[in-house]
């Protein structure tokens, strides 16, 4: 049978490290050749919405399948549905309510940026962002990194010191709000942007040599977390290379200044987590990983939350009768 999970049967199937196993897991059979398509967004006038998708196969995982997600419209919100398949036989095995997960999964993929990329002995955090999503990366990434300290910046004050109050609770290192993006960027090792800035969120020349950056918040042409001389100094790798010219903002923004061409992609994460491109080539490197969202991810934690769950003995889920097109598309 069929299951649907609800936002209430995963919640706390799966802790940060989790997330990033399987979703490590999943970009290195991307990185194999396993089938992933970037989002393809349809955008609606009145009222004001959109609808997107993406697509992934894990033929290794055993699944396949994506998101399918509104945004905006009357009701100002946002429905994730996630469909999984069988990678083998093709058959369904669940829809999850794919909300609660998206902090987590998108965390692990921006925390698998940071191991494939960032240097070995990284020891400072910097995020520019304070709302859902900055709290799962910094939480995935602190998964693979022994950081000693965490600045948040994000233009709220309140935000960010409730941010930093927060984390301090949850994190070993110490996690402090501090006033500018600069003063979080300026000797860090690693920085996260999780926002929804149109514009760039700090200044490329504010960072050190070594440094690594992921971005998560630019999936649409005009939307930049990062700016031109950031993409000129760092090593880039995206998700999906096919998703470069569609939505990576900050590349595409770079690349129309004239400081970056198609040359200098350096491979997609999965070639280098699965060993197929390299990773950082030496201490000095900038390096950048460009988030955008991808099936690859969404598949693999969706599958790791419905695999919990079917382990567990107290019946989560609701099943559902779906039958075959062999039976049920008949014409009559």
């Amino acid at each position: 049978m069929t299951v649907f999970l609800s936002s209430d049967d995963v919640s706390g199937l799966a802790d940060p490290a989790a997330f990033v196993d399987a979703v490590r897991e999943g970009y290195r059979q991307r990185g194999e050749g396993a089938a992933a398509k970037p989002r393809t967004t349809l955008r609606n006038e009145d009222p004001p919405g959109m609808l997107f998708s993406y697509a992934a196969v894990l033929p290794d995982t055993g699944a396949m399948g994506g998101y399918m997600y509104s945004a905006g419209f009357e009701a100002r919100d946002a429905w994730f549905a996630t469909p999984l398949f069988d990678a083998e036989t093709g058959e369904p095995l669940a829809v999850v309510d794919g909300a609660s997960m998206n902090p987590f999964k998108t965390g692990a993929a921006g925390a698998v940026g940071v191991d494939a990329l960032a240097r070995r002995d990284a020891s400072s955090l910097a995020v520019i962002g304070s709302g859902a999503q900055a709290r799962g990366q910094v939480r995935a990434a602190a998964t693979v990194r022994d950081f000693d300290s965490v600045d948040v910046y994000s233009p709220t004050k309140a935000n960010r010191e409730a941010f930093a109050a927060e984390m301090n609770d949850r994190l070993d290192p110490a996690v402090a709000a501090v006033a500018s993006p600069s003063a979080a960027v300026e000797g860090a090792d690693v920085v996260i942007t999780a926002t929804t800035a149109t514009d760039p969120v700090f200044d490329g020349d504010d960072l050190k040599d070594g440094a690594h950056v992921t971005a998560m918040g630019q999936y649409h042409p005009e939307k930049r977390e990062l700016d031109e001389t950031t993409i000129e100094r760092g090593t880039y790798v995206p998700d999906l290379r096919e998703r470069v010219q569609q939505d990576a903002g900050s590349f595409i923004a770079a690349q129309e200044a004239g400081v970056v061409d198609e040359s200098d992609v350096h491979a997609e994460l999965g070639e280098i987590v699965a060993g197929e491109a390299d990773g950082r080539a030496d201490r000095d490197e900038i390096t950048i990983f460009d988030s955008g969202g991808t099936g690859i991810e969404t598949v693999a934690g969706a599958y790791l939350l419905y695999e919990r769950a079917m382990e567990r003995d107290d019946d989560l889920g609701t099943e559902v009768d779906w039958l075959p097109a062999s039976e049920a598309l008949t014409g009559e």
